[in-house]
């Protein structure tokens, strides 16, 4: 008996919680907002075209281009870093890379 008894107890105890959390939930869906007002408040989500827009340009550049100068010492610095990782690489004892070839 003692065994029957347990599961009624179980049984009353799971429909009571089952009874509280559907009253709980029921709560919220009468808090005068519906799930259509919350999509109508929701931003529309912005257009897309599976096409680039042809129309809209970058805007201008403030800044001017390189003078010849300075990218002569621009790439001589590069040129300067190039050798010494190289001559690193090979102080390291690591295998020495091919030289680019120039166009």
């Amino acid at each position: 008996m003692d065994i029957v008894n347990a599961n009624k107890q179980t049984t009353a105890l799971a429909a009571g919680a089952l009874l509280l959390l559907g009253l709980s939930l029921g709560g919220c869906a009468t808090s005068g907002s519906s799930l259509m007002d919350a999509r109508a408040q929701a931003p529309a989500p912005p257009k897309t075209s599976a096409y680039p827009a042809v129309e809209d340009l970058p805007p201008e550049r403030d800044g001017r281009a390189m003078s010849p100068d300075e990218r002569l010492k621009l790439k001589n610095e590069l040129i300067a870093a190039r050798d010494r990782q190289g001559a690193a690489a090979k102080a390291k004892g690591g295998t020495a890379r091919a030289e680019p070839v120039k166009p």
